[in-house]
């Protein structure tokens, strides 16, 4: 089993929005950025667990924690010339982005702000700490440990 992190701005898919998705479980779409997109691809494994990371707003942090439960399999939103996401370059038969199931697991009993975990001297490897913008990137076990327990106490 592995640990991400999966940033999204909250009034556009939130902690709650996972929880009362049908099944508690969503597509994670979206993501368009190269090196993002090769952790999903690549990287992710049913079973893995994810960091829900609430950004561009006044409260922001990790809000809560879920799993995946499907892998990678083309974005459906880049075929579509409705969808804010869509790519003229993308086909069925090779497909640009990449999406994975998310199902809600539980709320932390309290926001892990960024402030609070740069703070943390213990936090070493996560790229947050280094001023990392993906929307999607790896933690280590260490790390989401310390996260964890930050939101315990």
């Amino acid at each position: 089993m592995a640990y991400w992190l999966f940033k999204t701005e909250p009034d556009a898919f939130s902690i709650n929005d996972l929880k009362n998705a049908p099944k508690q479980t969503s597509m994670w779409d979206g993501v368009r950025n190269y090196q993002a997109r090769n952790f999903m691809r690549d990287g992710i494994k049913a079973g893995d667990l994810v960091m829900i990371y609430h950004s561009s707003c006044k409260h922001g942090g990790v809000a809560g924690i879920g799993e995946i439960t499907r892998e990678a399999y083309a974005d459906p939103t880049q075929f579509d010339l409705s969808s804010d996401y869509y790519d003229a370059k993308a086909t069925a038969e090779n497909p640009r982005w990449f999406v994975v199931d998310v199902t809600y697991k539980a709320h932390l009993n309290k926001l892990v702000s960024l402030q609070a975990i740069k703070a943390n001297d213990a936090i070493t490897d996560i790229a947050l700490k280094k001023g990392g913008r993906l929307s999607v990137m790896p933690v280590t076990e260490h790390d989401w440990q310390q996260i964890i327990a930050m939101s315990e106490s």
